[in-house]
């Protein structure tokens, strides 16, 4: 289905950038998995634009759960939230001229035209604002079975984040920051590079790193519904992410098995691997070990930069500058998303695995 992802737990969403609404629904999830609203709020803060490094266009994100809740706890029925529009500018957009690095031509071609276009109707970011909120009360499930999920910005404008040390700690850390890096330094460097490419009326991208720590061995399957397979799947529906990998992904590539073969051993009587080159997957199912991943996010394309586009009624080339309200990049505010993304799939994959009810904790 076009607009739902999952099989036992699944999520379905809804809405366009400058339309009545943006939402979600999430069906399959356990009965009586806590529903904290305190906490859906934080994660759509992380997610919202702030300062400088981000768009003028300020969305509340005030959200409504319409069904599926009962006093604090889901209920195991479709559970939906709508987060209304209400800060939406169309002035900006031309129904004619696609914008270069986005979706208008292709929705036109798809949807022959009748799609909302206004500030990339259905493909826009704004629509990840949805996918969040739900993603929060999978976070929380995952968190009732000691499982953790933290993103950080592995490197952004060309300045490097470090890596995940003490992954329990490291994640903890960034669950209280807005702009999540694991060296206050470089993240500062990194905004600065942020900045700098805005004063030129440009974007710059950047690499998001997810670890997850406490995910059992044996979830996910062999081949065509691999772990790494089904994450792939829902991160690459994120505008902008052009790249996954696990593990030691593309530079395995350029290795001998001997360098990037992970060693077993026992620790407490318990299978582990000396090293994690594979990122905590083989043969499609988790091993026991951290999960860990890389997106690549591309710059937004949105820019305030003179672009060659074409006129998609009359096929005149056209010089095209934007106006309106975008983001110099959006790296730090998919870190939210991703790490939505990846909780989702994560609850679908366990429920496969162990039933429904796992994710109603112990």
């Amino acid at each position: 289905m076009k607009n739902t992802f999952g099989s036992s737990v699944a999520v379905t969403i809804f809405g366009e950038s400058h339309g009545a609404a943006v939402g979600a629904v999430l069906d399959g999830m356990a009965p009586g998995v806590a529903v904290d609203e305190g906490f859906i709020a934080r994660q759509l803060e992380l997610r919202r634009p702030f300062g400088a490094i981000s768009t003028a266009r300020r969305e509340p994100d005030a959200f409504e759960i319409v069904s599926g809740v009962f006093e604090g706890k889901t209920t195991g029925t479709p559970l939906c939230i709508l987060i209304r529009n209400t800060d939406a500018n169309s002035a900006a957009y031309d129904r004619d001229l696609a914008r270069p690095g986005h979706a208008d031509y292709t929705a036109r071609a798809k949807y022959h035209g009748f799609a909302d276009y206004r500030g990339g109707g259905h493909f826009s970011g704004r629509v990840t604002a949805a996918l969040v909120a739900v993603g929060a009360i999978a976070l929380t499930a995952l968190r009732g079975r000691e499982i953790a999920v933290g993103t950080h910005i592995a490197r952004c404008g060309g300045i490097a984040d470090r890596g995940f040390a003490d992954m329990d700690a490291d994640i903890a850390v960034l669950a209280e920051k807005h702009f999540a890096v694991l060296d206050d330094a470089r993240g500062e460097a990194m905004r600065a590079a942020i900045e700098a490419a805005a004063a030129e009326g440009d974007s710059v991208g950047g690499v998001l790193e997810t670890a997850v720590t406490g995910l059992p061995t044996g979830v996910g399957e062999p081949w065509f519904d691999t772990l790494e397979g089904q994450l792939a799947h829902i991160l690459f529906s994120i505008p902008a992410v052009k790249g996954v990998e696990f593990g030691d992904g593309f530079a395995m590539a350029d290795l001998c098995g001997s360098a990037c073969n992970d060693a077993l051993c026992v620790e407490n009587g318990i299978v582990r691997t000396a090293s994690n080159h594979n990122g905590g997957i083989n043969g499609g199912i988790s091993n026991g070990m951290p999960l860990l991943l890389r997106c690549a996010v591309k710059p937004t394309p949105s820019i305030h930069k003179p672009q060659e586009t074409v006129n998609l009624t009359t096929g005149e080339r056209v010089e095209l500058e934007l106006g309106g309200r975008h983001d110099p990049a959006i790296v730090h505010r998919a870190r939210a998303v991703v790490d939505s993304a990846v909780a989702l799939t994560l609850c679908d994959a366990l429920a496969l695995r162990f039933g429904t009810d796992y994710l109603a904790g112990k």
